[in-house]
Order: structure tokens, then C-alpha cells, then sequence
């Protein structure tokens, strides 16, 4: 017997976990927060940094980027490294990185030293998701009791999001730009004195040879891939982004080929050839895609539309994060009456609604419909998240949970990129192909290149322009703006109502996941 399957108790039911795991729960809920903050705190400190280290345009980009390249990149291989070492040591060991290296990131003087850093974050951000979520679906082996584990990990990330830059608005308004680093210390810290003690080690007994050159391919065919999304996103159709994809795409053929002839492989290829495996990975996708677009607009809605602080719009977003906090703590309640169907169908139909809310936002007085818009898509999203995250993992064999895991979150990596890279593009066109009508006369070709580049470079130049003619530009830029939101909106809205009927159909026959089985995906 795998050593990992569970022991029954006396009257034949799965083992309830108890207060050493509800313990480990919360120290990697912790650890979650903190990963899902150092994504978001860092934007907030760009001005600084960039007035302290002056980094080149494109040395801004790796700074803000590497940390996303090789968090995707590295989640598959960090998930199975676990499997074959064990999870807890994996996960440990990313803990200890992670703190060492934001202490250097923080007191880092020169921009090299600063995108070192985050690509070493990354490294060690890599270990954190897939470790965490396999070791609760080890720890929590009832069913009600690990869809509650599952809603705090989900709701540990939202939160993480939430506050993230409320407490880098916070620390930027009293101390340097590296103050934001120093936020991963503590958490980190106490994860490294507290996990040998509560949670428990597991690994598969029986994994092979760690194999170099697979983990070196999935590497970088994620990279590969996200970069050139990335780069689509911002700069639109180039020859080195479509390079990038193709070669991610070569890449990936390699690998998969790879997988197949090995007769051990790094990722088994047969978890796709479940169907509710399969499906809920592509729903979770594009659940992230169409959340990574919102929460982006928003953001820059709020700033940049309606004159917003950084710290005052994450006070303003924090309802949403509690929104999606709750929702994912009540999804646990509701899912051994409802089918898994009906709640993900249901929770994306509101997201869309909530995204065809953004359709109607002004640029002058759209601060609480934007909230509510908000508020209805992370409600939404929570138990589409919470629900597909535990039928992807569920539905793998027990000694592959990292595996399993670790491509749940390299899904989630892609999603966010094609949302960024698809909606971002969408949102550039449009937003330059009406200044390119609207703007008005007068203007240097200098300063028409900028205001056409971003939102941000145009509110720079209007306000260097004499009063009426900045005011024309700062308003001609916040209506194209708007007219991208409004767009992408649309399309993200379109999409989630699209996708809730396709989840309706897929997983129709799949039953309430209150047995502790999910759907019988080894029929086939």
C-alpha cells in the first residue's frame, strides 16, 4: 500500500485531521499570503526604485517580470521535485530562500543585484504553492474537512492580493522602497520554527531518478511562453515575442515527447487523460485569465482614471478581497449540497455579470459601481477557484498530489499571462487608435509618442502642458482609456458566461464532493 493512501479508522471512514493540522494549515496559509503579496507590493515601489537605482526601461521590465517567469517556469518541476524528496522539505527549504534573499532584495544597490534577487524569489516562490496545496490534501483526508482546508489556502492568496498594497502603501509612505521586502521576513521565519513541528513529511516511495534535462525543458517552455505573452502585451505583435511562442511551443513538443518515452517520467502525461482533471484545469485557466484582466483595470481605473493614491486604492480594493475571502470560506458549506456544476456555473455567470458591470464605468463618477463591479467578481470567482483547485488535485493519484498541483498553478500562471497579454493588447489598440483622433492640436511629436504609450505618460505630459491643453489631453487619454475597459469588459464578461455553460455541460454527472471521492475519472 502507498504509505500515503489513508489509514481507515475502526468504523471504516477517512481519519479527521486535528489541532496539529489545523496548526500547519494556518503556517502555510501564512506562507500563501506572503507569496501572493510580494506579486503585488512591488508595483507600488517602482517610482522609488526607479529614482534610486535608475534602471533602463527594459531593466525596469525584468525587475517587475522575472519574479512571474520563473514562478511559471519552475511549478511543475518544484511540484514533482517534492514528490520524489519529500514536500515539507521542498517547502522548507523555498522558506529559507526566500527570507535570506528579501533581505538582500531590500537593502540591494544596484539593479542588477535587484533582478538577481527577484529571479531567486521566484525560485523560491516556485516551492510554495504546489507544496501547500499537496500537503493539505495529505494532512486533511476527510472530504468537508479539506474543502475547508482548500477554502483558507484559496482565501489566504485573495487575502494576500487584498493587502498587499495597503501594507506596501503603508510602508512606502514611511520608509524606503526595500521596506516591502522585509514583509516576507517574519512569515517566513516562523514557517521555517513551526513547520518541522506541525506538518508532516510526504513523499512518493517509489519516484525514480530526478531527470535534469525535463526539469531544464519545462523551465523554459514556461518562460518561453510567458515572456512572449508578456511582450505581446505590452508592445503588441513583434518578431521576438512570436519567436519566444514558437520556441516555447517547440519546447514544449520536446518535452511531451520526452514524458511519453520515459518509463519515469517527470510529469505523467496520462492525468490529462482524466476528464474531470482536464476540465477543471481549463476552467481554473480561465477563471484566472478573466480575474488577472479586471483586477488589472481596476487598479488602473482608479489611479489613473479617477486621480486615486496607490494606498488609497488598495483601501478601496480591499472590499474585494474580502468579497473573495468570504466567498471562499463559504464555498465549503454549500458544496456537499450542491453539485460542483452548479456552483462553478453559477459563480462565473456572476462573475460575468459583475464584468458587464465595468461596461457602463465613467471617468468621472463611476467610484461605486466600480466597487460593486468588484465585489460581484470576486463573490464569483471564489468557489470557481476553490471548487476546480480541489478536483484537479483530488482527481490524481495520492503520490502525485505535487504533480497535480504543480500543474494546477502553472494553469493559473498561463491564465494570468493570456488574460494580461490578450486583454492588455485589446485594451492598447483601442486606446491608441482613438487618440489618434481625439487628440487635440498643438502638441509636440514627442509628446503625442507618449501620451499614445500609456495612460500614465499621458497624465505626465498634461501636466507639464499649459492648463486648457492639458486638460483636453488628460481628457481625451482617460476616455480611450475608459474605452478599452469597456471593451475588455465585454470580452471578459463574454467569456465567463461562455465558459459557465461549458462547466454546466462538462460536469454535469459529477456528484457533491462530500464522499471524499471525486469524480470517477479512472473509468476511463
Amino acid at each position: 500500500m502507498d504509505p500515503v493512501s489513508p489509514v481507515l479508522t475502526p468504523d471504516g471512514t477517512l481519519p479527521r485531521a486535528g489541532r496539529t493540522e489545523w496548526v500547519g494549515l494556518t503556517v502555510l496559509a501564512l506562507a500563501c499570503l506572503v507569496y501572493a503579496m510580494d506579486m503585488t507590493v512591488l508595483h507600488l515601489a517602482v517610482p522609488m526604485i526607479s529614482a534610486e537605482l535608475h534602471p533602463s526601461s527594459a531593466q525596469l521590465l525584468w525587475v517587475i517580470d522575472i519574479y512571474g517567469f520563473m514562478v511559471a517556469g519552475l511549478l511543475i518541476t518544484m511540484g514533482t521535485l517534492g514528490d520524489r524528496i519529500g514536500r515539507r522539505r521542498i517547502l522548507l527549504f523555498g522558506a529559507a530562500l526566500f527570507a535570506v534573499v528579501s533581505v538582500v532584495a531590500a537593502f540591494a544597490t544596484s539593479t542588477e543585484v535587484l533582478i538577481a534577487c527577484r529571479a531567486l524569489l521566484g525560485i523560491a516562490g516556485a516551492t510554495v504553492a504546489p507544496s501547500t496545496l499537496s500537503l493539505i490534501f495529505n494532512m486533511f483526508r476527510d472530504a468537508r474537512q479539506r474543502s475547508i482546508a482548500v477554502g483558507v489556502w484559496v482565501g489566504a492568496y485573495s487575502t494576500g492580493g487584498a493587502v498587499g498594497p495597503i501594507f506596501g502603501g503603508v510602508l512606502l509612505e514611511h520608509f524606503w522602497w526595500g521596506s516591502v521586502f522585509l514583509l516576507a521576513v517574519p512569515v517566513m521565519v516562523l514557517l521555517l520554527v513551526l513547520g518541522p513541528r506541525v506538518l508532516p513529511e510526504f513523499r512518493d516511495p517509489e519516484a525514480g531518478r530526478l531527470d535534469p534535462l525535463s526539469a531544464a525543458l519545462c523551465v523554459a517552455t514556461m518562460i518561453a511562453v510567458v515572456f512572449g505573452m508578456k511582450a505581446i502585451a505590452q508592445d503588441g505583435l513583434g518578431l521576438g515575442p512570436v519567436l519566444a511562442l514558437a520556441g516555447g511551443a517547440l519546447l514544449a513538443v520536446v518535452f511531451t515527447r520526452r514524458q511519453l518515452r520515459s518509463s519515469d517520467p517527470m510529469l505523467d502525461l496520462r492525468l490529462f487523460r482524466l476528464p474531470t482533471f482536464r476540465t477543471a484545469l481549463v476552467i481554473n485557466m480561465i477563471g484566472v485569465f478573466v480575474a488577472f484582466g479586471y483586477f488589472l483595470f481596476v487598479a488602473q481605473y482608479f489611479q489613473l482614471v479617477l486621480g486615486m493614491s496607490p494606498l488609497a486604492t488598495g483601501l478601496v480594493m480591499a472590499p474585494s478581497g474580502l468579497g473573495f475571502l468570504i466567498g471562499s470560506q463559504l464555498t465549503p458549506r454549500v458544496m456537499p449540497l450542491v453539485r460542483p456544476a452548479y456552483l462553478i456555473g453559477g459563480g462565473l455567470a456572476l462573475t460575468g455579470v459583475g464584468l458587464l458591470m465595468m461596461t457602463q464605468l465613467s471617468a468621472s463618477d463611476g467610484y461605486g459601481l466600480a466597487l460593486a463591479a468588484s465585489v460581484v467578481c470576486s463573490l464569483g470567482l471564489a468557489p470557481v477557484f476553490g471548487i476546480t483547485t480541489e478536483m484537479i488535485v483530488g482527481s490524481a493519484p495520492p503520490e502525485q498530489a505535487g504533480a497535480a498541483s504543480g500543474v494546477s498553478e502553472t494553469g493559473a500562471e498561463l491564465g494570468g499571462a493570456l488574460g494580461i497579454s490578450i486583454l492588455g493588447s485589446v485594451s492598447i489598440a483601442i486606446y491608441r487608435g482613438d487618440l489618434a483622433t481625439t487628440l487635440p492640436a498643438g502638441l509636440s511629436d514627442d509628446d503625442v509618442h507618449s501620451v499614445r504609450d500609456t495612460l500614465g505618460a499621458a497624465a505626465r505630459v498634461a501636466s507639464e502642458l499649459p492648463g486648457d491643453l492639458g486638460d483636453a489631453v488628460l481628457g481625451a487619454a482617460r476616455t480611450a482609456y475608459l474605452h478599452g475597459v469597456h471593451i475588455t469588459a465585454a470580452i471578459a464578461g463574454i467569456a465567463s458566461l461562455v465558459i459557465a455553460v461549458v462547466a454546466l455541460r462538462q460536469l454535469w454527472n459529477v456528484p457533491v464532493l462530500d464522499t471524499g471521492e471525486q469524480a470517477s475519472d479512472h473509468d476511463d
